[in-house]
């Protein structure tokens, strides 16, 4: 007996009065993407006193930039609402992309203080921090 396989995407939407937790598992990609903001968008028509929108990522096994594309329509959706976004256990892979495009803060990953990989602020580095210089250095001018 052969096993099916799982969805792509799943979305399973968690309501309560002002507040939706969103448990995103599988592949958010440029497949899916979609479904995401179009789950989100059914969950703001659901509820217009809405106030906390949590995304669980725990589930998730892909993000690609569409996926990320997709969050930051949600965020987008948030804040112009003034509805506060989270996200939750991001999985490391999650956690890296959004050190990297500097778009964690956006989802309270970076709240109290964490610490990106290499120590670095989740925010992202400033100019001239040590691990993001020109490389070879610059000739001294003279």
């Amino acid at each position: 007996m052969t096993e099916r396989p799982s969805p792509p995407l799943t979305l399973d939407v968690e309501a309560s009065p002002g507040a939706v937790r969103l448990c995103v598992a599988g592949d958010l990609d440029y497949d899916t993407s979609d479904q995401l903001v179009e789950r989100f968008r059914e969950c703001l028509e659901a509820d217009p006193a809405l106030r906390e929108v949590v995304l669980e990522c725990a589930g998730l096994r892909v993000c690609d930039s569409m996926g990320v594309s997709s969050l930051l329509l949600v965020h987008r959706g948030t804040s112009a609402r003034g509805i506060r976004l989270s996200l939750e256990n991001p999985p490391p892979f999650l956690s890296r992309i959004l050190y990297v495009t500097g778009t964690g803060h956006l989802f309270g990953v970076a709240a109290g203080g964490t610490r990106g990989p290499a120590g670095l602020p989740e925010d992202g580095p400033r100019p001239g921090d040590e691990p993001y210089r020109s490389f070879p250095p610059s000739a001294p001018s003279g």
